[in-house]
């Protein structure tokens, strides 16, 4: 049975004989697959309802809201159904861990192929993340700390001094000296932007909005 909610259209949601629906929950902000899980209709309907996710325990076969138990929550930014309507992607914003018995971000924390490296542009997320740790809790000789203690001012100069050399490395030929130095600028940027209290997310929905 579908159910519509007041603020979201859900009528398209095709459940199994079980009642299920098969969820698919990402970070909002980089992108990482956070979990997968089960919702019923009531799950659904709490989840827009109250702006809180909540997920059916297949174990228990009760709705639970995730992170009671725990403090951690997740709150549902977007939704979107594949094409036959019976898979959800929820893109949430987490705070805490996905898994918090093992204290992960993400309940896919155990990496079976490829290197810490290759994660794409998800790293910006997860950058998103340690830059505003060291914000909320400094630490003695932490680059990062350093430059929140210096402040906007000292910030916004390392970001021009970093866009300079980034011009200068894209006059080379190879790509090696363009790779390090888009790290250096957009590693300052970040840190620029937490400074200002602007998220990732905003800047790309500023994109987004251009590109319409």
């Amino acid at each position: 049975m579908a159910v519509k909610t007041d603020k979201v259209d859900v009528s398209g949601i095709v459940y199994g004989k079980d009642g299920l629906i098969t969820v698919i929950t990402q970070d909002y902000e980089s992108g990482e697959v956070l979990l997968i899980a089960k919702m019923n209709a009531e799950a659904i309907e709490k989840t827009f309802d109250t702006s809180c996710v909540h997920y059916f325990n297949e174990k228990t076969g009760a709705v639970e809201k995730f992170g009671a138990m725990n403090g951690n929550t997740q709150k549902p930014k977007t939704a979107y159904l594949d094409g036959t309507g019976k898979t959800l992607l929820l893109k949430v914003c987490q705070t805490g861990n996905a898994d918090a018995e093992n204290k992960t971000f993400s309940t896919f924390s155990k990496q079976i192929k490829g290197e810490y490296k290759d994660i794409g542009g998800e790293m910006l997320g997860r950058l998103q993340r340690i830059v505003e740790e060291y914000k909320k809790n400094p630490e003695d000789g932490a680059y990062t700390s350093f430059l929140f203690a210096r402040g906007v001012d000292r910030i916004a100069k390392k970001v021009g001094e970093e866009a300079v050399e980034f011009v200068i490395a894209s006059k080379n030929e190879e790509k090696t000296g363009v790779i390090n130095e888009a790290g250096d600028l957009l590693y300052h940027v970040m840190v620029l932007l937490s400074a200002k209290g602007v998220k990732l997310s905003e800047v790309c929905a500023e994109l987004c909005k251009r590109n319409r």
